[in-house]
């Protein structure tokens, strides 16, 4: 007899990032896996979300309190109405040799988070696992998102819905009243940002520090009339002043582009290395 290795190849990579989608929309992706062996192939495709041993690999501390601020949750934010945040079709069958099968990913999000994410195990004969994508995405309430700086949050939540807590009920309890800022257009509260530039002195030439921001727009049928989406920084003299220059104070974006801000720094001339 003959002993044969079953082999794939498969489009995808290592990680599948279904990028930003409006919460309560969906939208698809697809790959492909190619038989690259001399046998029919029996493949069944597995998600770690609905694994019969998912409770039991949870009953451990969050690597945000155990290790450091890299974050090694393969499944993240899950929907709050129980079902998959990430789907798949077909998700069993055979593929000839020689042959290839589409497949195709479905990202439904129900609520907002950044942090939305799986992972998908193409798994043959029942037992071999040939192929592993993990699967990210991030759901936005409305179609403007900006990343970069520091991670300021956890990359897991609860799933119990928390409702709003008053500023009346918050003075009430004694607590300090946090100031919020608002968009003056969407009334929605601005989530902080933080940058860091380390600037080297010391060097004959030295260059400024420099990091970026992302700003995109995200392509949505629920807002297909909003061409584009405009952006503007506030207080920018007062960030000259400290030595901090962007490219960009203010702009547009089309539905779907993501554009990059640089952000550079230089010590003003009274800058004290100690402050």
């Amino acid at each position: 007899g003959h002993g044969v290795m079953p082999s794939i190849v498969c489009s995808v990579g290592e990680v599948l990032n279904m990028g930003y989608v409006i919460a309560r929309e969906k939208v698809t992706s697809t790959f492909k896996i190619q038989n690259t062996s001399t046998l029919t192939l029996q493949y069944s495709i597995q998600l770690d979300s609905l694994s019969p041993t998912r409770d039991k690999d949870q009953q451990k501390l969050p690597s945000f309190i155990t290790s450091s601020l890299e974050r090694t949750e393969l499944v993240g934010t899950q929907n709050y109405n129980g079902l998959s945040v990430f789907s798949i079709f077909p998700t069993e069958g055979e593929i000839a040799a020689g042959k290839s099968q589409d497949f195709t990913v479905t990202f439904s999000p129900d609520h907002e988070s950044l942090y939305y994410s799986d992972r998908l195990k193409v798994v043959l004969f029942g037992k071999k696992i040939a192929h592993v994508i993990h699967l990210k995405g991030a759901a936005r309430d409305h179609p403007m998102f900006v990343e970069g700086g520091v991670p300021l949050d956890v990359p897991v939540e609860s799933l119990a819905v928390t409702l709003p807590v008053s500023s009346q009920e918050v003075l009430e309890r004694g607590n300090v009243l946090p100031l919020t800022l608002y968009y003056k257009t969407l009334q929605e509260p601005v989530r902080s940002i933080l940058l860091v530039l380390e600037y080297i002195e010391g060097e004959s030439s030295p260059g400024p520090a420099m990091t970026e921001l992302k700003v995109g727009a995200i392509q949505t049928a629920q807002f297909a009339s909003k061409k584009n989406t405009e952006f503007s920084f506030d207080s920018l003299s007062l960030l000259q002043q400290k030595g901090f220059t962007l490219d960009a104070g203010k702009g547009t974006i089309e539905p779907g582009q993501v554009k990059r801000i640089g952000v550079s720094w230089v010590p003003p001339a009274d800058f004290r290395v100690s402050d």
